[in-house]
């Protein structure tokens, strides 16, 4: 057996990852977020190879290389694509190091509450494949609590809403455990492929992930807006396959995100529904903490304020929450002198309860 806090060089060769659906993030003691790159993997089509990942793949496939494929390695905040995530998390190490040869003594990453063992396991063995010596698996909606800033230690309890590309994820927080929790499998990249399908079936076009996302970010809402807004939307005609632009409103859109946002808000009212009486005197009071970029969506913060009756604030930097949350993690792992197993994996400090 050996401790993380007496591992020669803890601190700086150890990383944080929030290793997300639509994003990576990867934290390093002392140093703070350190990289911040889309989730993506520029394949060639001929060979199999790897060409870049991240923002630089992302540059490569905008410019249109015949060639290339984007690939997205992990959907719904697990891993499909082992060994694309394998090496997608190794060029991200050596681009936070500067070095082929720097390895991570310990990694912590941040999981769905709802992942399952085997999907656990993925993570773990795709971190430890990609370099990292320990790896220690924390639950997201701890991780967006303690980096939103949420006194998770104390009595008081605390709910997080953390919404990720892949994820909604609710959870109420007492005495660092998650006391009551819901998961599913809705997030950003639902929103997005539900105006990609509304697009289609009204207005016949066929636009990508990418122009999906654009107008969530312009137009998209969950509650009425002031003044509604429209926005031109350029795409392929479905029937002449020629290009084409269509100008759709903000009104449309909203009804075109109804149900996915409506999904996410009854996981919340599930939670609160089975928290523990003696908690809800502090719920009330405190309200939620809403994380991850899909908590920005014009009207959500309002729409569950409304839903719940309850106070609901949206954190500070909602996009860092779950990488900050389990550096902070890591940073208080290495100085407490926790046992790790023989295989790599440690004691998991804060367990779900129910």
């Amino acid at each position: 057996m050996s401790s993380i806090a007496h591992l020669p060089g803890f601190g700086g060769h150890d990383v944080a990852l929030d290793l997300g659906t639509s994003s990576t993030l990867v934290y390093v003691p002392g140093r703070g977020i350190v990289l911040s790159e889309p989730s993506l993997v520029a394949v060639d089509s001929r060979t199999g190879e790897v060409r870049a990942v991240g923002i630089e793949a992302k540059r490569l496939l905008d410019r249109g290389a015949g060639s290339l494929t984007a690939v997205r390695p992990l959907r719904d905040g697990v891993i499909t694509d082992f060994e694309l995530t394998e090496q997608m998390l190794r060029r991200f190490i050596r681009k936070v190091y500067r070095s082929r040869r720097a390895h991570p003594r310990a990694m912590v990453i941040g999981v769905p509450s709802g992942a399952t063992g085997i999907e656990k396991r993925a993570v773990e063995e795709a971190c430890l494949s990609a370099g990292a010596r320990h790896t220690h698996l924390i639950e997201e909606p701890l991780a967006a609590a303690i980096g939103a800033g949420l006194p998770v230690a104390g009595l008081t309890a605390s709910v997080v809403v953390d919404i990720g590309g892949g994820t909604t994820e609710a959870a109420v927080i007492s005495l660092r455990e998650i006391v009551a929790w819901q998961s599913i499998r809705v997030g950003g990249d639902v929103l997005d492929e539900a105006i990609i399908r509304h697009l289609r079936r009204e207005h016949g076009l066929s636009i990508g992930q990418q122009a999906a996302e654009a107008v969530k970010l312009q137009i998209g809402s969950a509650l009425p807006i002031g003044k509604e807004l429209q926005v031109e939307v350029r795409g392929r005609d479905v029937g002449s396959g020629g290009p084409e632009t269509v100008v759709v409103t903000s009104e449309e859109i909203r009804g075109a995100l109804e149900r996915p946002v409506a999904r996410m808000i009854d996981a919340v009212k599930q939670v609160l529904a089975r928290t523990p009486p003696e908690l809800g005197s502090d719920i009330i009071d405190r309200g939620m903490m809403l994380a991850g970029g899909g908590s920005l969506l014009r009207g959500l913060q309002d729409r569950l304020r409304q839903e719940t009756q309850m106070p609901a604030h949206l954190a500070e930097m909602p996009h860092t929450c779950v990488a900050a949350g389990s550096g902070v993690w890591l940073e208080q792992l290495g100085h407490s002198g926790r046992d790790v197993d023989s295989d790599g994996r440690g004691d998991e400090p804060w367990q779900l309860s129910a």
